[in-house]
């Protein structure tokens, strides 16, 4: 018994050590990408590449060799606003040439300033027009239950996102037709385009609604890779499940964070250079 625990704890250990390399790879390539191509939403980026690096480390069911497999598990992320995150991640887990990365945003590109499945190996859905990951998330799951096919769906949204009525029409119909292979990770970081979520359109007590809809809700720290993974672990019972990650906007960069400005300014080179030097002498 003793030697199974210290398995299990190896493993975790290691597959810690794993996602949290891949997030620190990935925030230099935000970094770059965004620097390089005068491109917004570092801040968005950063706040949700962790997340996004625990999923496709070592836990979604994804990887380069399965992308067209019926039963994979599906990644959508809804806010294709922070879409450098996402390409960044399946770049570093080699679904596509780092050179497209060195490309992004620029004329005849494969990869575009919102997310785009077209021709891009591992995306699931351009997205960019808020509400809608989750309705497609949705039908996916839905469609997987009636004809018991495996594979779990992750919707990865914004709290901003939360603003828009799909994602609550969406959540109701999860719960009443018990997809409990459908997970949402909400990424709250309490900022939007140009303020706060609550000063926008208050969200809060933002666990009660998702609970009053009749989903399972899981608050973690969406910088840490435990919790989310405990958060993905968790046994399900007959409900969709929410994991509320709390996160920080431009998060790993002491002067991104917390800031709304970063929604939409491109690093400068001196910006560049000095979150570079943070990242390669702070442990995230």
């Amino acid at each position: 018994m003793c030697h199974n625990v210290s398995v299990n704890e190896s493993k975790r250990s290691n597959s810690a050590n794993i996602s949290s390399e891949l997030a620190k790879s990935a925030r230099i390539e935000i970094l770059q990408m965004t620097h390089d191509a005068k491109a917004s939403h570092v801040g968005s980026a950063l706040s949700v590449v962790d997340i996004l690096a625990v999923l496709y480390s070592d836990f979604a069911n994804i990887n380069p060799l399965n992308i067209d497999s019926v039963d994979r598990d599906v990644v959508i992320l809804s806010k294709g606003h922070a879409c450098t995150a996402l390409y960044a991640v399946l770049s570093l887990r080699e679904f596509f040439p780092n050179e497209w990365l060195r490309r992004y945003c620029t004329n005849g590109a494969e990869l575009s300033g919102h997310v785009t499945s077209a021709y891009v190996p591992g995306v699931e859905l351009s997205t960019g027009s808020l509400g809608h990951g989750l309705p497609y998330g949705l039908g996916i799951q839905l469609s997987r239950q009636r004809y018991s096919v495996d594979g779990r769906t992750y919707v990865i949204m914004s709290d901003g996102e939360c603003d828009e009525g799909t994602t609550w029409e969406s959540a109701l119909l999860a719960n009443h037709h018990g997809l409990d292979k459908l997970f949402v990770i909400v990424d709250r970081n309490q900022i939007q385009s140009m303020g706060s979520t609550e000063n926008t359109l208050a969200l809060e007590p933002f666990d009660s609604k998702w609970r009053a809809f009749g989903w399972n809700v899981i608050e973690v720290d969406g910088h840490d890779h435990n919790q989310l993974r405990n958060a993905f672990e968790i046994p399900v019972n007959g409900k969709p499940t929410c994991v509320i990650a709390n996160t920080l906007k431009g998060k790993g960069i002491d002067f991104m964070e917390n800031q709304v400005l970063w929604h939409y300014r491109p690093p400068s080179t001196q910006d560049l250079n000095n979150a570079l030097l943070q990242l390669s002498s702070e442990s995230l």
